[in-house]
Formats: structure tokens, C-alpha cells, sequence
């Protein structure tokens, strides 16, 4: 599927390795350049995860992380009128608001799911339970017109602080390491290279790409690799740039009986379910959807016309990838190599993911809208025809994720402890979405931001 964002001044455009189970395309991934990282450019979508995500991390040696433990700081962070005050914010810097009205088509959404046995959209799908619980997405937005992005939210009520320097137009190269220990940062702006010193800690928040790449070239990560591009080994550090994670999209489109209103979002409703791919009382939600009143496809099956499209959505994959060096020049963006759809079970969770999407579809509540479907397309109905369409046609969600992984302190494949500090160097922290262990079930804005905001309570050793 063809990216929405291409290259410009607010968007980083990585771009993949040919993927060898996507036929060798190239993929290309948005993340967001600017103050307010992805937050200034996604699709204002908050979905905090599944609690059983984060029992799953702690599980894994991230302790401290259940979903107990975290529930307060999705709180703290969050500003959100409705729902259950055991689950939601009421005071945090984080408009989240909801759907300003039911749309014709994303009723029809709810009607279809609620006849296919999944339950109706008064649930809060970020409150009690996720799964099996139709819905209308809630927005990380100011009003109906106007993003709140997390520089919106957090940065611009203390900018004129005295103790806050915001350095833009400038990009980090490199961590300062001395005798063991983070004592700076350089960067380069515009023709020059600089160098910024710190009295305590670094803490590093690059995302998923770009955290594991400065590691590298700090001198922290796989050894090896490191000698390979002539880089001073400072910590062996095996997991840096590895256990990449992403949710993959795809889309079933139908050309709609007459035009509708614009969506609210590119994704007005939606749901989470089990494909039974995995054991539903270990596993989160498989299954994610997206639904909204656009033909959203590849250009080819487009006709022009007004359309409905829904996505499902890989929300556990179990395919996972890396990012390396290309080379020891800095400004030299890394290698990424996801490893789309290389596990089956992620290909088996889309064809069945599909033929729900068709069901959805095909229930009565879209009769007065539904006309012929544009993709995958009539005909395309075995499970060999649904895989190649699945592989020539998923693209990323923009959910990278995983590759700083947070572990126990005697798990040596982890590259920070649940402290989120790094392995072998004192004075060194990462606080984003690569130190997710495993991938949330939903979009990861949110689940980022709990991150961003725990870590602040544990760099000032504060319950």
C-alpha cells in the first residue's frame, strides 16, 4: 500500500530493505521529525494497549511494568471527559476526546459487529476491556480542528522555563562516554558539530529507529558489528537494533452506494478480537480494525467514487526484525529490515482477518450503502488468492517498536533494565517505544507516552 506521508521537513522517511515475504517491496515508514516526534504527524488516535500487554512485560522480566503499575501514568498523562474515574485522567496535559458524532457509516460498523456477536460501542475500549468491543475511536485532539500533539500537551506549559533549552534543527550523532559513564551528547547543526555536556544522566529518546542507531555509533551494541564499521566497542550489547516489531494494515474496500460525510479521522470505528491464532486467556487481541468512509487501497483498485474501507490490522505480530548500521557516518540513515509477514501465523491472522472484514461487510446494516467491493476484489476468495493479496498489498501501521528491549537485569539479550537504564554505561537511560518488549495490541502513541512518563519518576527515584 502506497504511503500517505512522503518525504518532507516534519517526516524522518525510512524506508525498508526489500521484504522478502512482502515479494520484495520496499516499505516506507513515517516518523515524525519535529518537536512532538510521531505525535505531530499521526493520526491522533489514542489506544492505550490491552492490560494484558503490559502483565506480559513484566513477565518477561520488566518489573514494575504490569498493567497495575502502569494504569496511574496513562492517568496522569491524560485529560479525558467521559468514562470510569478507576481508568481515566481528568487533570493531565493530554486532550483525548471523542468522536464529535456516529457517522452513517461507522453506525453501520457498529451494527454489523453488534450482529456478529461483538458487543456495542458503550464500552470504554480503553477503560475495563478491549477486546470483543465495537467503538468509535477517541482523538488526541484539542477540539474537533486542532491536534494536541505531546509538545501541545507537555512542552509548550513550560517552554519559557528557565531550566528547559530547546535545541531544534539539530540531530544527535552520538552519546559522550567517559570512563564508562554518559557525560554528553554531540550534535550536528546546520555546518557545525557540537557538543552538549550533562551533570547526571542522558536520557535518550530517538524511537525505535534512530535510539539503537545512536547507541551504535555510541560504541554500545552488538560487538561485532560495531568492529565491522570500525566503531570503538564501549558495551556488547547483543539486543541493540534487535526484536523490531510493527503493525502491519490492510485493506477491504467497497465503492459505497452514494457520497458520505469526510471521516472524522482516517479511522472513524473500530474493534479488537482473536483470530484463535493464539490462546485467547495468555494472548492479547490478535485482531485489530480500522473502518472509515474512504476507498483506501492500493491506486489500482481505486474508481474515484465514495467508498467504505475496512482494515484489519495485525495487533500481536509475531515476525520480528532489525535495525543496523549502514555505515560509521552518523547522518547516514540505518539499515531496516522488519521482516514482514517472515512468520506464518502473521500471514494465517490476515487471511482470517479478511474474511471477517467480508462478513462485517456483508451483514445488512450496510445494504443501503454497500455496492461491489474494490479490494482484494470478487474472486479473490481462497486462501492462496487472500495470502498473495495479503502479500502484495499489507503495509506498516508506522508502529515501530522494540528494539532497545526492556528486561531483567540478568537477561543479557536486554538492553536496559526496568529502570530503563542502559546496559554497561551509568548515566545512560532510553525512554521510548523501542524499549517495549513486545508490541501493544493497538496503536502505540499512547502506550509511549505512559513510557515517557514513568521513566520521569524513576529518573528522579520517585514512587
Amino acid at each position: 500500500m502506497t504511503s500517505m506521508w512522503g518525504p518532507s521537513e516534519q517526516n524522518w522517511s525510512f524506508q525498508t530493505v526489500p521484504q522478502t515475504g512482502m515479494g520484495g517491496r520496499k516499505i516506507d515508514i513515517a516518523q515524525g521529525r519535529g518537536l512532538g516526534g510521531g505525535t505531530a504527524i499521526n493520526a491522533m488516535m489514542y489506544v492505550r494497549g490491552n492490560p494484558n500487554d503490559f502483565d506480559t512485560w513484566e513477565a518477561m522480566g520488566a518489573k514494575g511494568w504490569s498493567y497495575s503499575e502502569v494504569l496511574p501514568y496513562f492517568k496522569r498523562s491524560e485529560s479525558y471527559d467521559n468514562g470510569d474515574d478507576a481508568y481515566r485522567g481528568r487533570q493531565g496535559g493530554l486532550k483525548v476526546i471523542d468522536m464529535e458524532y456516529q457517522s452513517e457509516a461507522a453506525a453501520a460498523f457498529i451494527e454489523a459487529a453488534r450482529g456478529l456477536g461483538i458487543s456495542t460501542v458503550d464500552r470504554d475500549f480503553n477503560g475495563d476491556q478491549q477486546e470483543d468491543n465495537s467503538f468509535l475511536y477517541q482523538s488526541t485532539r484539542l477540539d474537533k480542528n486542532r491536534r494536541c500533539s505531546t509538545a501541545t500537551a507537555f512542552l509548550d506549559p513550560i517552554k519559557t522555563d528557565h531550566r528547559l533549552k530547546i535545541v531544534t534543527n539539530a540531530q544527535v550523532t552520538r552519546v559522550l562516554i567517559e570512563d564508562g559513564r554518559a557525560v554528553g551528547v554531540e550534535y550536528v547543526s546546520g555546518a557545525q558539530t557540537l557538543t552538549m555536556r550533562v551533570k547526571r544522566e542522558v536520557i535518550l529518546t530517538a524511537g525505535a529507529f534512530l535510539s539503537p542507531h545512536i547507541l551504535m555509533l555510541s560504541g554500545i551494541g552488538p560487538a561485532e558489528h560495531l568492529k565491522s564499521h570500525g566503531i570503538a566497542v564501549v558495551s556488547d550489547v547483543s539486543g541493540v537494533g534487535k526484536n523490531l516489531q510493527d503493525h502491519l494494515l490492510l485493506s477491504v474496500t467497497y465503492r459505497a452506494s452514494h457520497d458520505m460525510a469526510p471521516p472524522q479521522l482516517l479511522s472513524e470505528a473500530g474493534l479488537f478480537t482473536y483470530t484463535g491464532t493464539y490462546d485467547r486467556k495468555t494472548t492479547s487481541p490478535d485482531l485489530q480494525f480500522f473502518f472509515g468512509p474512504i476507498q483506501f487501497a492500493d491506486p489500482q483498485y481505486l474508481d474515484g467514487g465514495p467508498g467504505f474501507t475496512l482494515v484489519p490490522i495485525i495487533a500481536q505480530p509475531r515476525s520480528r526484525g532489525t535495525v543496523t548500521l549502514a555505515s560509521a557516518n552518523p547522518l547516514q540513515k540505518p539499515i531496516i529490515d522488519p521482516q514482514y509477514l517472515t512468520d506464518s501465523r502473521d500471514v494465517g491472522v490476515f487471511v482470517k482477518g479478511v474474511a471477517l472484514a467480508r462478513q462485517l461487510a456483508a451483514h445488512s446494516a450496510f445494504d443501503s450503502l454497500r455496492q461491489q467491493e474494490l479490494a482484494p476484489g470478487v474472486g479473490i476468495d481462497s486462501d492462496t488468492a487472500v495470502e498473495a493479496y495479503v502479500r502484495a498489498s499489507a503495509s506498516t501501521v508506522w508502529h515501530p517498536v522494540g528494539t532497545c528491549r526492556m528486561g531483567a537485569d540478568n537477561d543479557p539479550a536486554a538492553v536496559v533494565d526496568p529502570q530503563l537504564r542502559v546496559r554497561g554505561v551509568k548515566g545512560l537511560r532510553v525512554a521510548d517505544a523501542s524499549i517495549m518488549p513486545v508490541i501493544t495490541s493497538g496503536n502505540t502513541n499512547a502506550a509511549t507516552i505512559m513510557i515517557g512518563d514513568k521513566a520521569a519518576d524513576l529518573i528522579l527515584n520517585r514512587p
